[in-house]
């Protein structure tokens, strides 16, 4: 969602991105589930990989909040830690919803 740079801050359009956020995690999680659930090698590789992308995530999410809040105050660096997560979620989307040739 793009943002026009305004000098009042919008927080319906930061809800709206959290609501977004909110969606695409719900589905990364389904997609998760439905590997896990699968078992064998794809799945403990899965898990690991899950572990370390929350403190990566995490990690991302942090610097842009910092880099951000002297800049734009609370309501960029909101927005910065939700563009953040989002491209860490959209990513696993894409990935986990690729279709395997061999498991």
């Amino acid at each position: 969602m793009a943002r026009h740079k305004s000098s009042w801050p919008n927080p319906w359009l930061t809800m709206g991105e959290a609501a977004l956020l909110a969606a695409e995690a719900q589905g990364v999680i389904a997609l998760r589930l439905a590997r896990l659930a699968r078992g064998g090698r794809h799945a403990e590789a899965e898990a690991a990989r899950m572990i370390i992308e929350k403190g990566a995530a995490f990690l991302a999410a942090n610097a842009a909040a910092a880099a951000a809040l002297p800049v734009g105050g609370v309501v960029l660096a909101a927005d910065t830690v939700m563009a953040t997560y989002r491209r860490w979620v959209h990513a696993n989307h894409r990935r986990l919803s690729r279709r395997r040739q061999t498991d």
